[in-house]
């Protein structure tokens, strides 16, 4: 018995401190280890983030004047601007925000709220899931088929409904998402209160979640700001003044790519000023969003 009481582990023993101390050597070592690729890794995206924004600034500024914002696109040498491809843009990524951000935003309410593990939420969450990963260009041969040959030509509705298409898997994702992680415990507060679940979602989920939301928005908007592939099957292009969406439009992405492959020196200076007015664009409305969030809290 006394042998046996010796080899029995005793409760609350303390352990050997030669191991503890290896062990928190070894975990020292692997944070230590961890930390640094983080710190490498961090580093590599800052440089080539820079370098990205440092190209724009030098191969762009240079051709940043106001003959840009007030002269529409001409041929070569004849000092042609980029009115009619930025206010094409603006028409065609606001319209396609406008669209596809509700219905982006009820699927995802939908899925967080009332899907739960089902099988038809799950169904919908996988093809979410793949229209966010679906190449671009495959939703405007969609579009194509679906706006463009039956109705004969091209136009900026078939651009605008492609771009809603990019946008709604983005702001789906991001939607479900901040409204996990809102606490069911402030679920049950409301619902204890005796208010209906749909002003539940509207009052308290959507307001405790409405930064993570706009995020996803924005998100969406510096995606579709810059495609290019599906407004080629769907709004074209067109180099002259044109706002009427039942025709091809304009747009940056477009200009900037027929432009910057073309032998002319002021039309590839108009490429590289076009993309950073998009970039500075896109910086600013994400500047101006942050700080409005910031002045309602």
């Amino acid at each position: 018995m006394s042998a046996t009481t010796a080899s029995t582990p005793v409760p609350g023993r303390a352990k050997d401190p030669r191991a503890s101390a290896a062990l928190g050597r070894r975990r020292a070592r692997t944070d230590a280890v961890i930390r640094f690729l983080c710190m490498v890794a961090t580093i590599l995206g800052l440089l080539f983030l820079v370098s990205i924004l440092a190209t724009l600034l030098v191969k762009g500024a240079g051709g940043i004047s106001l003959r840009v914002f007030t002269e529409v696109t001409r041929p070569p040498g004849s000092e042609g601007g980029l009115l009619n491809a930025i206010i094409g843009s603006l028409i065609q990524v606001s319209l396609a925000t406008l669209l596809g951000t509700p219905i982006g935003l009820l699927v995802g309410t939908y899925l967080a709220e009332y899907a739960g593990n089902s099988h038809f939420g799950n169904v919908v969450r996988f093809v979410s899931d793949v229209l966010l990963s679906a190449p671009s260009i495959l939703i405007g041969l969609f579009v194509y088929q679906l706006l463009v040959l039956p109705f004969g030509g091209f136009s900026g509705w078939a651009g605008v409904v492609a771009l809603a298409i990019i946008v709604i898997p983005v702001v789906v994702r991001t939607t479900e998402d901040m409204l996990r992680l809102i606490p069911n415990t402030l679920r049950e507060a409301v619902i204890g209160l005796g208010a209906p679940k749909w002003k539940m979602i509207v009052l308290v989920c959507w307001r405790a979640a409405v930064s993570g939301i706009i995020t996803g928005v924005l998100l969406a908007v510096a995606r579709v700001a810059g495609e290019t592939a599906p407004l080629l099957f769907t709004s074209l292009g067109n180099l002259n003044w044109s706002v009427d969406l039942a025709r091809p439009m304009s747009s940056l992405p477009i200009t900037i790519y027929s432009y910057a492959g073309s032998p002319y020196e002021d039309w590839i200076t108009l490429a590289w000023t076009g993309a950073l007015v998009i970039t500075l664009g896109v910086l600013g409305l994400n500047i101006l969003a942050r700080a409005v969030l910031r002045a309602r809290r």
